[in-house]
């Protein structure tokens, strides 16, 4: 049964991830169908949860120090200081996982930047800004101090119920909304299913 009304949730996610764009082109495809979605993007450091490295932090790094993932959370708060974060979430997905560009590269993140019409001497200063990390480490923390969230994407809704989901493939803008509301009927009304996961059968079979 299709969800009527506002659906609002948050998504805790890193640009690095192939299930956070094929979860982004879900929700965008959802959008465009007319549902009324509210989405509250939250940062989520892959480099940060798979480090060995106590004390250390994907926020804290020195800038010298090359951390995956790190200047796409950035660019993200930046355009978001704009009021142009929309706008430059999803380029920056494809950027990544459709056209396959280095989004730890300064150079192609400036050209996402200026294609997605963001203003580009305002983006390079907050890009420098030290504090422009603080809604990464503030997002991160929150994520595994209040929701136990250990991988992306992982949606939380509004009662506090969460779900780590992951789609093996994208999906058409068409069939978006009828694969959405089979993701809600499990991942936010049913939280007794701790979880499904299916078996890789093996090459030979």
């Amino acid at each position: 049964m299709a969800e009527s009304g506002l659906i609002e949730f948050e998504v805790f996610y890193d640009y690095l991830c192939p299930y956070v764009y094929r979860a982004s082109e879900l929700i965008e495809g959802v959008s465009a169908s007319g549902r009324e979605l509210k989405v509250g993007w939250r940062y989520f450091s892959l480099s940060q949860i798979n480090s060995k490295n106590e004390g250390w932090t994907a926020w804290d790094a020195p800038q010298s120090e090359a951390v995956r993932g790190r200047l796409a959370f950035k660019a993200a708060e930046a355009a978001r200081r704009q009021g142009q974060f929309a706008g430059l979430h999803m380029p920056l997905l494809r950027a990544r996982h459709r056209d396959r560009l280095d989004i730890d590269d300064a150079d192609v993140v400036e050209r996402v930047a200026q294609d997605s019409g963001l203003d580009l001497e305002r983006f390079r200063n907050d890009i420098a800004d030290p504090s422009i990390l603080e809604a990464l480490a503030r997002d991160h923390r929150e994520a595994v101090t209040r929701h136990g969230v250990f991988g992306t994407p992982t949606f939380v809704f509004r009662d506090g119920t969460s779900a780590y989901v992951r789609l093996s493939e994208a999906v058409e803008p068409s069939e978006a909304p009828e694969l959405f509301d089979r993701v809600m009927a499990v991942a936010a009304r049913e939280p007794r299913i701790l979880e499904v996961k299916r078996p890789t059968r093996p090459a030979s079979v």
